[in-house]
């Protein structure tokens, strides 16, 4: 059997190497020493990142703060929900604005327990 092409020539190169060459090699180990020494300088300790978070909501958090954080995200979201309303038609709009009143009904217990609570003096 005939074939219309000859095989191709066998390369040992591999195309997708970035060691093409020698001085490819030497400026791909340059650049590796260069971004070693600027994000991770030796000698150098990580950097100690706080851990507490409000939104890990863990036990050290005090009433107040929990329920003022409680009370900024429900009026954040009771305003998103209101000015989506006015971007949709009319047949979900209800049921988009029902949602920021029972949004609002959450923010007002919320402020009332707020209001309620007993600081220490």
């Amino acid at each position: 059997m005939i074939k219309p092409t000859p095989n191709p020539p066998e390369t040992e190169t591999d195309l997708t190497s970035p060691y093409e060459s020698l001085d490819s090699k030497k400026l791909h180990e340059a650049a590796d020493r260069a971004l070693d020494h600027y994000l991770c300088p030796p000698g150098s300790a990580p950097i100690q990142r706080k851990t507490r978070s409000m939104f890990a909501v863990t036990a050290d958090f005090k009433n107040e703060e929990l329920l003022a954080n409680a009370c900024e995200t429900l009026a954040s979201a009771r305003t998103i929900a209101n000015d989506f309303a006015n971007l949709i038609p009319a047949s979900q709009r209800r049921t988009l604005l029902g949602i920021a009143q029972l949004i609002m009904l959450g923010e007002l217990a919320v402020n009332r327990a707020l209001d309620n609570l007993e600081l220490p003096a």
